[in-house]
Formats: C-alpha cells, structure tokens, sequence
C-alpha cells in the first residue's frame, strides 16, 4: 500500500500537536515497521524545513528531515506535476501540487487533516482515523 501523507500529519508528529499526534505517530509507526509503503512529496521536505528552523536551531531541522527522509521516499515534484496542478480544480495549489506528486509517483492513497481540499482528487484521501478503520476493515 502506497501513501503520501500531507505537511500536516508529519507535522501533527514533529509538533506533538494534539490530540493529532497519536494517529500521526501510529502511521509513521506502521511506515517504519513496512506495513505500509510511506511518501512525501519534496515541496512537504521544505516546507517541513523551513518550519521547523522557525522553531529549532538548524541542527536540529536537520536532523528531523534526516530521519524523515530515512523513512519515507520522496514523491517528485517536476514540470509534468507543477503544469498539472496548476491545470486543475483545486483550489488550494500547494494540495494541488501533493496530490499530483502523488499521482505521477502511481500512489494509491493520501493521509491529511484537510479532506475538503482533496475534493477533487483522483487518489482518495483520508484521515488518520478514517484510513486505520479502513486498513482494519479490509483485515
């Protein structure tokens, strides 16, 4: 099972923010573990960066992209995706940019808090808690 998870969920994690971080912290469990196949998209890498040296010392937002690229593959962002989302009927374009990321990575699901910006995505996107009930559900 291929995943991107969203900003928001690596970030849920990264943050402790809660109450998001336990299910946040269960799927990355479950990357680490090989259960499920983890990606983020690059623009996720950067922007995960960039916040983070908001907050931390840059040492530290190194090491914290370190082990996120050490667990997930990273999604491509390239001419075909940025053309893409900017041809389509999302309305917010940095979803529009992972959910074509993930579609041109051939990804079966996406993970985020913001189901309503997926709307209009191919891939179907779930919450944490909803995409745990599913992976439950089909046993």
């Amino acid at each position: 099972m291929r995943v991107l998870f969203d900003t928001n969920i690596v970030l849920d994690l990264l943050l402790d923010r809660q109450p998001f971080s336990e299910h946040a912290s269960y799927l990355m469990t479950m990357v680490e573990r090989s259960e499920i196949s983890g990606f983020l998209c690059a623009t996720t890498v950067t922007r995960i960066y960039y916040l983070l040296t908001k907050g931390l010392d840059k040492k530290k937002a190194k090491a914290s992209v370190n082990t996120l690229t050490a667990l997930f593959e990273i999604a491509a962002v390239n001419r075909l995706v940025i053309e893409k989302a900017l041809s389509s009927k999302f309305n917010d374009f940095e979803d529009s940019v992972l959910h074509e990321s993930a579609r041109h990575a051939g990804l079966e699901y996406i993970i985020t808090r913001n189901i309503k910006d997926f709307k209009h995505a191919q891939i179907p996107a779930f919450t944490p808690i909803e995409f745990l009930n599913m992976l439950e559900a089909l046993g």
